[in-house]
Order: C-alpha cells, then structure tokens, then sequence
C-alpha cells in the first residue's frame, strides 16, 4: 500500500473516535483537544507503531497497552516484573529504528534488587505479529548499583541519528552520586542497541569510571528528544523546589546536580551540597525554571500540519497542570507559552504523531489519551 494511504488510513480509522472535544485558546488560535481514550492506570509513555497499526502505551503499574481502531486492548503479554512502588513502575517506550525489520521494542522501567531497593532497567522483546506480546524480552542495562526506595528513576530512551540508544536516569534521590563516575545515578548513559558500550563513549578509557556515561550531575530526567534540525538531543529534568531545567548534553560534561542548583530543598532549606547556582567546572542549564512546573515528556515540532507550531518545543507539566510550548531561533528558546491550564490535568507524556497532532497522556488513576492540534478559525 502506498505511505500516503497508510498514512490516511491512519488518520481515518484510529484517530476518527474522538470521545469529547474541547476548544481552547493559545497565542496561535484556538485549541481543539480530542480525548481518545481513557481509563488507563498512570500511563507513562507512549509510541506510534508503523502503517497505522496505533501506539503503544505503557501504565506505571506495569501494563503495555495497544490503542488502535479506537479501542485500548487488554494487556500485551511478555513484559518483565517492574517495581510499581512510588515513583516506579513501567516508565518508557520506544521502536528500534529498524523496527520494521526488527519489530523490537524497547522499555525502561524500575527493577527491585536482592535488599528491596531499586534502579532503571531496559530491555526489549519482539513484537508478535497479532501485537499481542513481547516476545524473547531481554535486559540490556541496569542502573548500578540499584539504591532508589520508590523515586527519581528518570527515564526517557532516545535513539539519535547513528542509532545509539540513550537513557536518561535518575538519581534515586542520592543526590551525591549524581557526581559519581562509578555510579550510574543522575547520569545520561549512551549505548548500542544491544546494551554494548561504543568505544568512543567519552569515560571509556577512564580508571573507576563506568564507560556508560555520556553525560554526569543530573537529578531526575524525564524528558529526552532529538532535535530534528540538529540532530542533537536535548533533555530536561526536575529540580527540587525550583530549578527544573532543560539541556544540550555533551560528552563528557557535568551538568551540576546537586553542587549547582536553582532550587532548594521541599523543607525550604538549601541543598546541603550545593555552592551556587553557577559552579565552576559545570555547565549551566541551557534554560531553567526557578519556580518547578515539574516537567515530563518532550516533542519537538517539525509537523507541516499546524505552521504557527513549526520550532516550538512542547513539554508536560504535572504539578503546573498545563502544557508548555518553547518557541525556537535555532537552539535558543526565545518565547515560553502555557497551553491547556484549563483543562487542569497532570501531563506526562506529550509525543507528536505521524499525523501531525500532537498527543498527550494524563498521570491519573483514570488516565486519559488526548489528541492536540489547531483548530480551524471560523
């Protein structure tokens, strides 16, 4: 079948089933969100499959979930056994770039260790052919040591251009070992798709330092992209009270948690490690929050559908309740717009579809799957 009548078929037969509709306002007109679907338990993350056969969505409890032709199914089997405690759960998904040939899918997700603590995990498994299952799922990298109790897990999985895999951790809320070469706790880790480490991984050659590492002295990361002009990836991350931020990470460089923070901690006391916002031999972040709006998923857009969104980047807010939307001049953000606060909802996901909307998943016990786009001016 030609791609422009899979890509129709597509729009007309999963995306037609729009339960409600709402308008609202933004700076470039008026918004229509569709809800697609609910009735999912905190889902977390989302991916579109190939020739409009749906997406894919994982719940925190530890659920992968397909949604096609307007419908959720039942749960996919073939998943490992998550840690759901807290902030743990099944977090993200993502295709192998040569998913049509592979048909692999990868997952991250929190795995408890031997003393009842915790730590990121990824693995992958083939999608069957009747998409109802994962089969021959390994592990390919486990967060060490594993010292979370029930938060700060991160995770995002990008692919970049050359097909690396990158995973973006969390610091199980130790905050130290954000600064620790030989611990795999607030780092962004770069792979191969099998798990392999490349040679060129800037700690590789380093003594006492785990060659995983591509970047160090990050907090909770729970947004990763790629940016489709550059090539780059750019991620986010929460702060404490204040201080959540978005950067451009480079091989090799400390990105300041907790030593530089903009934040301070939820009793109102200053971080106990940290020297300043700006610390010597640490890179600032390329954009920052003082107040959180505790930030989660991102997209960036590059869709012909809606013109006035083109260079914009949109995140998920969950205690904010709102999506954000970073207006781009190359790699500066110049102009910061907050979208759907009426609509009052945690967002934790925010991916842009193959047909050019966006789409959106709610953090709730009555989780929804949501479609964004412009609505036409009358």
């Amino acid at each position: 079948m030609p791609r422009l009548c899979l890509l129709a078929l597509f729009c007309t037969v999963l995306l037609t089933p729009a339960v409600q509709a709402a308008q609202y306002s933004s700076e470039k007109g008026p918004l229509q969100v569709d809800q697609l679907a609910n009735g999912l338990e905190h889902p977390w993350a989302l991916a579109f499959l190939p020739d409009g056969q749906g997406m894919l969505i994982t719940e925190r409890p530890g659920r992968l979930r397909l949604f096609a032709d307007g419908q959720l199914s039942g749960p996919l089997g073939g998943l490992p056994k998550v840690f759901a405690r807290g902030q743990g759960g099944l977090l993200d998904v993502a295709l192998s770039p040569q998913f049509a040939a592979d048909r692999l899918v990868y997952l991250s997700y929190a795995e408890a260790g031997d003393d009842g603590q915790a730590g990121t995990a990824v693995g992958r498994g083939r999608l069957s052919a009747d998409l109802r299952r994962l089969e021959d799922f390994r592990v390919i990298f486990r967060q060490q040591p594993k010292l979370s109790t029930g938060i700060h897990f991160g995770s995002r999985l990008v692919f970049d251009r050359d097909g690396h895999l990158f995973i973006a951790l969390g610091e199980n809320n130790q905050r130290p070992t954000a600064q620790d070469l030989d611990k795999l706790q607030g780092k962004l880790v770069r792979l191969y798709p099998d798990g392999r480490v490349p040679e060129d991984n800037p700690f590789v050659e380093r003594p006492g330092a785990r060659p995983e590492i591509w970047s160090y002295g990050h907090r909770n990361q729970q947004g990763a992209a790629l940016n489709p002009w550059t090539g780059r990836l750019w991620t986010h991350e929460h702060g404490p009270r204040g201080g959540d931020e978005v950067n451009i990470p480079e091989p090799g460089r400390n990105y300041g948690w907790p030593l530089a923070t903009h934040g301070i901690n939820y009793s109102f006391l200053p971080i106990p490690e940290a020297r300043g916002k700006t610390v010597e031999g640490t890179e600032p972040p390329h954009y920052v929050w003082e107040k959180s709006p505790a930030i989660s998923g991102m997209a960036f857009y590059d869709a012909g559908r809606f013109p006035a969104w083109q260079h914009s980047l949109f995140i998920g807010a969950l205690v904010d309740r709102c999506l954000i939307r970073l207006e781009l001049d190359g790699d500066r953000i110049v102009h910061e717009e907050r979208l759907l606060e009426d609509l009052d909802t945690r967002i934790r996901d925010v991916r842009q579809g193959p047909d050019g909307y966006l789409y959106l998943l709610s953090d709730e016990t009555d989780g929804k799957l949501l479609r964004l786009g412009l609505a036409p001016r009358e």
